[in-house]
């Protein structure tokens, strides 16, 4: 279970990667996250700046001079930058069941504010809703993207203990 926010070195592992693209700067790469996440999530400058100083540091990232933009600050990967996105991969490709934890985390709240009497949440008209219709519109959202992504949506009957079993996995 994640105490709160994305999985620690998400922002980092981002930034390596689209660094690896080709040489940006600190807005650009805000926006590129915002446009990866479908445009709900956006990490602070306050998060992305100091990564990109922390990279320059460490050697694996060096500031770069673009004549046709001289007054922003462009970053490119070095040598040492590609070693260390490729230790990020094998980092983040263990953060599955942090993202999994987030997302279901949030919804369960969301679902909370809607049925729990603990909460006595008021939203105006013609505002979202913490109610069923709502709710359903954001499941509907994830089946639609789960489908355009990895194709057909097919149920899963197992519990989550069931799921965890057949899978291997440790609850």
């Amino acid at each position: 279970m994640r105490k709160s926010g994305p999985p620690k070195g998400l922002i980092s592992y981002l930034v390596l990667e689209l660094l690896n693209q080709k040489p940006r700067y600190g807005y650009e790469i805000l926006k590129e996250i915002r446009d990866i996440s479908g445009g709900h999530w956006e990490p602070s400058y306050g998060s992305v700046y100091p990564i990109l100083y922390k990279f320059e540091e460490k050697g694996w990232a060096e500031r770069i001079e673009r004549e046709d933009e001289p007054d922003r600050k462009y970053f490119e990967l070095t040598d040492a930058g590609y070693e260390e996105l490729e230790e990020k991969r094998e980092e983040s490709g263990t953060k599955a069941r942090e993202f999994a934890d987030v997302i279901l985390g949030f919804y369960h709240v969301y679902v909370a504010f809607a049925t729990d009497d603990r909460f006595e949440v008021t939203s105006p008209a013609g505002e979202w809703q913490f109610d069923e219709t709502f709710s359903s519109w954001i499941v509907e959202q994830i089946i639609r993207h789960h489908e355009r992504d990895f194709g057909e949506f097919d149920r899963i009957p197992d519990t989550p203990e069931e799921f965890y079993e057949r899978m291997g996995l440790e609850e």
